[in-house]
């Protein structure tokens, strides 16, 4: 390095230095520390002048209750909700344990605190400010003065009147005031506002009567009201709202307010089934319920819309929803004697119409009525979808470019095994399901497969496609996640998850409209004087191919005009299929024409609702199937709902002509060795349905057997006579209004095509 160059250098590291120097002469510790002190004065001086210049209002959380209204599409008023369903009973009517669940849950320092929770606060304002949602760490005088004075509004201006009124609250009332105040002003869900309501939505008591394990579940479901009602909650929210419940317990032992024995004595107490609040009579509870749920998927709080005061309007069509109640009564209601007939009240039906082009749920049936029957049987999750699953795995298939085992790309076209219980290829798990009927197709094309269901055919292609790649296709087009879901074993073919009638209107609506996701949409619009959310698109991305989309939707009109769906043909173009779950549980019939999609099925649930139940010998004679009734429900609504017919036709795309190819007829006592011989493409009628048991898919134990002479394991999409075999499900009880997962096994169903025809007009070319 010559002279200049260190020179430089020189230069350069005494300018570093300076300027090191300069910075820190400016950031001395001095300045540093002076600077924190500062802050400190001024924020303590802010907060003196907040003190002074905020006084405590008055009380406005009554006059704030207001009803909602709800709206059908053209503006047409379907519903008020009534007056707030709350009454306030003073602390001395509350038994001692009860008061001190929710100190226990919530604020154990009550009794001693200032009123306020400044690490709470502090931690609440910084969510706020980040958007991460609600604070957390509040005591009960902040979310007294939050109920009583203020409102639920996340904002930083909010929060720090809060912490300024709490602190005066604290000094001018008593504790047991504000305990009083806490426990009549807290929301707990069903309508809920106060300790007396809540006592009698959940246990039909009065708070005076509350046991103390009563009380800690009270005190437990202010923390997620409607995550943890145990008459909706997913096996997630059970589990989470359990768990506090033993919190609760627990704290009141280690603060000694209730004695250990008693303690270990006390059960889970499980509430009472809901109940309608007047004015929520037949379908408007539903509707109601739906609508609510989605604006609770957008994030308003369950607490805000039960406040009042909004606007509601729903994608509802008056009309279609008219025709959606008739055909359930002309085809279901008044084949049943609900009061006389144990057997009948067991029937319950839901439905769901979407529109595939813009997503909008038109019409929606949830039950005989919201004030007799409050789990809306349109968004409950706990039962199989059975068949009406294959679609998906077919779709599958095609969007991937899937090939058998024999190394042939997988098309309508394709050729597959149809023997019943012929154990899968490639597959880890075994697996050998039985058609319906135990019957022997043969050599089948797939489309062949899809218009008589063949179980053989669908458990082998789930194998050669992959069935982690089937559950993401089905979680794509629509279907939730949860319980229920063997991803990894070939019986999902089957539709042994859970599923609603919801879910599976939007999967087939996302078929319908090309393989753009679809997601079903009650609401239009809602409105309140401090807030106007934005209601999303329900039209999503491509989720699959149009191609793929469209040859399912052809493969499914062959299911209408030949298959087991013959009981939709009417005056118009369309496409479905049909589903029966084990020990015939439930029965579905899931299709669409051009413009609407619609989804029904009937399960079979015990009278008071704790469990799932056998069809057989119900709407009819022996077993309920998805191409009988439903399919019965399905024609008459659509046909009400496009004004007697259409000549729309489906505009697809195909990944490939579809060749009709003569198919061997079954034979009615099948053999391994030898094969049918013919090319009649029906199956042969048998005199009497099978009953022998079909075995446990995957070594998985089913449900409780059947309970009445006839029922039988799988299911049965064809006719027998008029009969269909039966299979078994999980019991469970959920919904998605939010729907929730429900509970469901692994199981086989057996289904076949519907021999003779209808008397009803084919599919329209």
């Amino acid at each position: 390095m010559g002279r200049a160059e260190a020179r430089r250098a020189r230069q350069r590291g005494a300018r570093r230095a300076n300027k090191a120097g300069g910075i820190r002469r400016f950031f001395t510790w001095k300045k540093l520390l002076g600077s924190f002190f500062v802050l400190c004065l001024l924020g303590m001086g802010a907060f003196v002048v907040a003190y002074l210049l905020v006084p405590v209002p008055e009380a406005n959380a009554q006059a704030e209750m207001q009803s909602n209204v709800y709206k059908y599409e053209d503006g047409k008023i379907l519903t008020r909700t009534g007056t707030v369903n709350r009454e306030i009973v003073g602390l001395e009517k509350i038994p001692k344990d009860v008061q001190m669940t929710f100190v226990a849950a919530e604020n154990k320092t009550f009794f001693q605190d200032a009123g306020v929770d400044l690490k709470g606060t502090a931690r609440g304002l910084l969510n706020t400010v980040t958007g991460k949602g609600k604070q957390g760490g509040s005591t009960i005088t902040q979310q007294y003065v939050k109920n009583y004075y203020l409102n639920q509004d996340q904002t930083v201006s909010r929060k720090l009147k809060e912490l300024v009124i709490s602190l005066k609250v604290d000094r001018e009332k008593s504790k047991n005031e504000i305990l009083a105040g806490y426990i009549n002003t807290s929301y707990y869900g069903r309508g809920a506002y106060g300790i007396q309501a809540a006592a009698q939505a959940y246990y039909r008591k009065d708070a005076k009567d509350l046991t103390v394990a009563e009380g800690a579940y009270l005190a437990a479901l202010l923390q997620a009201p409607s995550q943890y009602d145990w008459a909706v909650a997913t096996d997630t929210g059970k589990k989470l709202v359990t768990e506090r419940w033993t919190y609760v317990l627990n704290n009141m032992v280690g603060e000694n307010w209730l004695d250990a024995s008693t303690r270990a004595g006390l059960k889970f107490p499980v509430p009472k089934a809901p109940k309608a609040a007047p004015g929520m009579e037949g379908q408007t509870g539903y509707l109601v319920e739906a609508a609510n749920a989605e604006l609770e998927r957008q994030g308003i709080s369950e607490d805000r819309i039960k406040a009042g005061g909004w606007t509601i309007t729903l994608n509802i069509d008056e009309k279609r929803q008219k025709e959606l109640t008739r055909a359930v009564d002309d085809q279901l209601e008044a084949k049943l004697d609900r009061k006389s007939d144990k057997r009948d009240a067991t029937v319950q039906a839901g439905a769901v119409s979407v529109d595939p082009k813009t997503g909008h749920v038109v019409a929606l049936y949830g039950g005989v009525g919201a004030t007799e029957h409050w789990l809306s049987n349109a968004t409950r999750r706990d039962y199989q979808p059975a068949s009406t699953f294959k679609p998906v795995v077919l779709a599958t298939a095609l969007d991937n470019g899937s090939e058998t085992q024999d190394g042939e790309t997988i098309g309508l076209n394709t050729i597959y095994d149809g023997t019943s219980k012929r154990p899968v290829e490639g597959s880890e798990t075994p697996f050998d399901p039985e058609n319906e009927d135990d019957r022997d197709y043969g050599r089948v094309t797939v489309q062949k497969a899809t218009n008589s269901s063949i179980n053989s055919v669908y458990a082998q292609m789930i194998v050669d496609v992959g069935p982690p790649k089937v559950k993401q296709t089905a979680l794509d087009l629509g279907m939730k996640d949860g319980k229920g879901w063997p991803a990894d074993r070939p019986a999902m073919s089957l539709g042994t998850m859970g599923a609603s009638p919801w879910d599976m209107a939007g999967v087939y609506a996302t078929l319908d409209n090309h393989g753009k996701k679809t997601t079903p949409t009650i609401v239009k619009s809602a409105e309140h004087r401090d807030d106007k959310p934005d209601i999303p698109d329900p039209i999503g991305d491509q989720v699959i191919s149009r191609e793929a989309a469209d040859t399912v939707t052809q493969a499914m009109t062959g299911v209408v005009a030949n298959g087991s769906g013959r009981n939709a043909l009417g005056d118009y173009h369309a496409a479905g299929k049909t589903g029966t779950s084990e020990n015939n549980r439930s029965a579905w019939f899931v299709g669409y024409t051009p413009e609407l999609v619609t989804a029904v099925s009937l399960f079979g649930e015990k009278a008071d609702g704790s469990g799932q139940v056998t069809l057989t010998d119900t709407v009819n004679p022996g077993r309920a199937n998805g191409g009988g009734v439903p399919a019965q429900i399905w024609k008459q609504y659509t046909t009400g709902a496009l004004d007697g017919g259409s000549d729309t036709k489906f505009d697809l795309e195909l990944l490939e002509p579809v060749q009709q190819l003569p198919t061997q007829t079954p034979t009615q006592e099948p053999t391994r060795t030898e094969k049918p011989k013919g090319p009649d493409d029906k199956p042969t009628k048998t005199d009497k349905p099978d009953d022998k048991p079909t075995r446990t898919p995957d070594g998985t134990p089913t449900g409780p057997p059947p309970t009445r002479p006839g029922d039988s394991s799988g299911t049965d999409e064809g006719t027998t006579d008029g009969n269909t075999t039966d299979g078994s499900t999980t019991d469970g009880n959920t919904t998605d209004g939010s729907t929730t997962d429900g509970n469901t096994t692994d199981g086989s169903t057996t289904e076949g095509s519907t021999d003779g025809a209808t008397g009803e007009r084919p599919v329209k070319p």
